[in-house]
């Protein structure tokens, strides 16, 4: 008797009704374990892998539903696959996934972005660097977050961390010829030198110029990612460049240099101004499918 009471609220709902709260709870969950995985791999190159995956999902179940039973066979077939293939390709993404799945840390990937900054204070002091740089001719590759933390996960090799207040005395010294660091990228973020001698990915791009190896990795790492900037300074010539979102302005001088990254911190703080309920449906609406 007293299970029957237990059940009897859901005795009153038809199955109609049932099926359609089935549906609702059916969504939702397919919904957030998608905004979970996309957050894993958001702001990456292999994003729009991801992207066609679920536009490839929704259409074969869309296909079933609509009993194109033909249709629908070929594309859960095209789906399995292309799921064997995201598995070789995004290792490092679902390793990540995974372990926080296992640490129970499942609402850490519903919670928002933890968001870095790139402050005008920081600006003059990688702006006075690059000038020494520049007039010396020392070449130097610094990588800005902008808005959001990068990930080790980013890179080829992630280097050597030093967590170390940044400086223009700092910066310099990491680039002369015999420190040990120079070879590769620094990382900063707002006012610290996380980390130097990283290995960033490399662009298979080519331009009317011919472009050295920090070059290419300038623009390897911005087509990748979108949340950094990346400053570069040849070793050849001492003149200065400026990648962003796989794009190389170049040759810059010092206050054009700062006045593009004063640029970017104002955008940053722009966003950063948003009703914050707003600014996180934005960003998972231009995750799913960003407006271009």
């Amino acid at each position: 008797m007293m299970a029957l009471l237990g059940n009897l609220p859901w005795l009153l709902l038809s199955s109609e009704t049932l099926a359609k709260v089935r549906t609702v709870v059916d969504v939702v969950l397919v919904l957030a374990l998608t905004y979970g995985i996309l957050r894993v791999v958001a702001e990456r190159r292999t994003l729009w892998m991801v992207r066609g995956f679920i536009v490839l999902l929704f259409a074969a179940s869309f296909s079933r539903a609509i009993e194109l039973y033909f249709l629908g066979f070929v594309l859960h077939n095209l789906v399995i696959g292309s799921a064997v293939a995201l598995a070789v390709i995004l290792q490092g993404e679902i390793r990540i996934f995974l372990e926080q799945l296992g640490r129970g840390q499942l609402l850490s990937l519903m919670q928002p972005v933890v968001e870095s900054s790139l402050t005008n204070d920081a600006v003059d002091l990688i702006v006075t660097a690059v000038k020494g740089l520049s007039q010396d001719r020392t070449g130097a590759l610094i990588l800005l977050e902008t808005h959001t933390k990068l990930s080790p996960q980013d890179f080829t090799h992630a280097g050597i961390a030093l967590n170390a207040r940044l400086s223009p005395e700092l910066i310099t010294c990491i680039f002369q010829v015999s420190s040990p660091l120079h070879d590769g990228a620094i990382w900063v973020r707002g006012s610290e030198v996380v980390a130097a001698k990283l290995i960033l990915p490399l662009s298979d791009r080519t331009g009317p110029w011919q472009l050295g190896t920090r070059h290419r990795a300038a623009l390897g790492i911005t087509e990748r990612i979108s949340h950094c900037v990346c400053v570069v300074v040849s070793e050849e010539t001492g003149s200065i460049s400026l990648a962003f979102k796989g794009e190389l302005q170049r040759p810059l001088t010092s206050s054009k240099l700062g006045e593009l990254l004063r640029q970017y911190v104002q955008n940053q703080a722009t966003e950063t101004s948003q009703p914050t309920q707003r600014r996180h449906s934005l960003k998972f609406w231009k995750m799913v499918w960003p407006l271009r």
